[in-house]
């Protein structure tokens, strides 16, 4: 059985999470805390970075584009049981990428960077201190950019990248989840995201993340619910 290394409330952890449960692939989950730096961790992803999936054949697969590539260039159809993380065309699967990007490149570095790793990590990591405020009031007025760009897509299209649910679908989900978590998503002003995210939040593959507690943080009262 393959080993994830993850954080709960690391999206791009929580990416991979989803896509192994869509494809039907069972991993042990081993937590690792991104501000610690272990150098156990560092041997085997010299980026310090999550997630990285520990294969039993292959050695160690580093990082959500890596994996999720990984995944879907190597499972046959059978034991994808007919889920492709970039499926369709040529076209399809490069407007899935380009949003994986969008959503783990942009997002996390104008949102989620900002509001998870100011309010957990600062917490937690050695240096700690307190929150930088301009950092998270940035962080939420570019969510409302991000949210408003999902409900485009939702109201244009049946998922986020077209015609089936893609990686692109997941990775948006991470962040938005991890958010949620921490109760800083305002799904009352979107609702065409919040019904795209209401139909990923449903799914069998989604069960285990909102089960995910944090020591520290209570999670918000909308986090787990299916019908918020």
């Amino acid at each position: 059985m393959p080993t994830l290394l993850h954080y709960p409330l690391d999206p791009f952890s929580r990416s991979i999470r989803l896509a192994l449960a869509e494809c039907g692939i069972e991993a042990m989950l081993t937590e690792e805390k991104p501000w610690e730096w272990r150098a156990a961790l560092l041997e085997i992803n010299p980026a310090g970075s999550l997630p990285v999936l520990i294969t039993d054949e292959e050695g160690p697969v580093a990082g959500a584009y890596a994996i999720a590539e990984y995944l879907d260039e190597t499972l046959d159809q059978d034991e994808q049981r007919g889920f492709r993380l970039f499926p369709g065309n040529r076209a399809a699967r490069a407007e899935a990428r380009r949003l994986v990007d969008w959503f783990h490149r942009k997002m996390s570095d104008e949102v989620t960077a900002y509001l998870v790793e100011e309010k957990v990590y600062r917490r937690f990591a050695p240096s700690g201190g307190s929150p930088n405020i301009e950092a998270i009031r940035a962080g939420h007025e570019n969510l409302r950019y991000h949210l408003t760009y999902i409900s485009h897509l939702a109201e244009t299209r049946p998922w986020l990248a077209g015609e089936a649910l893609s990686f692109a679908d997941l990775a948006a989900a991470a962040h938005l989840s991890s958010l949620d978590y921490l109760g800083e998503v305002p799904w009352e002003d979107y609702d065409a995201a919040k019904s795209w995210y209401a139909l990923l939040k449903s799914r069998p593959s989604f069960r285990p993340l909102l089960s995910d507690r944090v020591a520290g943080f209570i999670p918000s009262g909308t986090y787990a619910d299916l019908d918020f």
